[in-house]
């Protein structure tokens, strides 16, 4: 039997279930998972926030671990099969088209209505299908990404999906060298967008963030000013970000604080003619108020919408974080881990801004903090 922690249905606390070892059909895997993210995503799953979850649910979209078993050719995405005891992570993504509207004629498989999404839209009804469990079933065509054996699963789950949602974003941001480039948010996928920012080559990186310790984290990603935002005023922010860049605002804005009050504050630091990048808006909050005119037609302003990734930015990550981990240390975002037992601590560390990140270790028994 293959243990797992479920949530039953929303505003329920996490449980442990059981379930049967799965057979593999042809073309799958399985992985044996050593470290799957605690997101802020798992929060909203929890608190039922996402129209298209279905209950029971195991959660857990950003995972790694060695590969168990495989039957048939499965091979990693450079084409080499897997035979087993291979560290991997795989692309929470799963079943995108490549032959709807979106996926051939906009160039947005983002958007493809057949894509699924590990521990996120499938439920655990349909199997093993999340990272908060021993193991997880790799369907048929699920991208599969070998780890360089530079590269600790560590790494790589400190990461974890900020970091190629935060590629995507900084991407689409088209910051140039020497910009000044603005950091709404100093969770995993601010932080990671900050690195990502100093090594697309801007010249001033300014982070929005709260607590002391993401702050702290943040500046040694790479961030030059840090604002306090549960001790600074809106007025004072607008005041150290004005004086930062000669009364103009920010070239680059980039939202990745979740809080849709965010929006308001980052229309009005970027600079006329500059961009608004929103990535952390996954969740629908609710709305805010904006004035069209003087917010964006007037500033001219460009804004830019980011959601969820494809391949190509999970792995390209893998080679930024063989490439660059020295300078950044990722793994040493992992603030916390916990067994399946306290799934719902996990929860409750990244929902007080405690951790900033937390990681399930499914075969562990205790909970730990760095």
């Amino acid at each position: 039997m293959v243990r797992a922690a479920v949530i039953p249905a929303p505003n329920q606390p996490v449980q442990v279930r059981e379930y049967p070892r799965p057979k593999l059909e042809e073309g799958a895997a399985l992985l044996r998972t050593l470290f799957s993210e605690v997101c802020g995503t798992d929060l909203y799953l929890q608190q039922g926030l996402l129209s298209e979850t279905p209950y029971p649910l195991i959660p857990g979209h950003a995972s790694v671990g060695l590969v168990e078993e495989v039957r048939g050719q499965v091979c990693d995405t450079e084409g080499r099969p897997l035979l087993g005891g291979e560290m991997v992570t795989f692309l929470d993504v799963h079943g995108t088209c490549g032959r709807c509207w979106y996926c051939l004629v906009a160039k947005a498989s983002t958007r493809c209505p057949h894509r699924k999404v590990y521990g996120i839209t499938y439920g655990a009804d349909e199997g093993l299908l999340g990272g908060w469990s021993q193991y997880v079933y790799l369907k048929p065509g699920v991208r599969i990404v070998r780890l360089p054996e530079s590269l600790a699963p560590e790494t790589l789950i400190g990461a974890g999906c900020g970091l190629p949602t935060a590629l995507h974003a900084v991407e689409r941001s088209d910051i140039l060298l020497g910009q000044t480039v603005l950091v709404q948010g100093t969770g995993p996928l601010g932080l990671s967008a900050i690195a990502l920012t100093r090594l697309r080559g801007a010249y001033n990186i300014i982070a929005i963030g709260a607590p002391e310790r993401r702050l702290q984290a943040a500046r040694r990603m790479g961030a030059d000013v840090c604002l306090d935002v549960e001790k600074t005023s809106i007025e004072e922010r607008r005041a150290a970000v004005m004086d930062a860049t000669g009364g103009r605002g920010v070239d680059v804005a980039i939202e990745a604080s979740g809080n849709p009050a965010a929006i308001q504050e980052g229309l009005d630091l970027a600079r006329d003619n500059g961009r608004y990048t929103v990535v952390g808006q996954y969740t629908d909050h609710g709305p805010v108020q904006v004035n069209p005119h003087t917010q964006i037609n007037k500033k001219h302003l460009d804004i830019r919408g980011v959601w969820g990734i494809d391949y190509s930015h999970l792995h390209r990550s893998v080679l930024l974080l063989e490439r660059y981990n020295d300078q950044f240390h990722w793994e040493e975002l992992i603030t916390h881990t916990f067994g399946l037992e306290q799934a719902n601590d996990a929860l409750a560390a990244v929902r007080s801004g405690q951790a900033i990140k937390a990681v399930i270790t499914p075969w562990g028994a205790q909970a730990e903090e760095v």
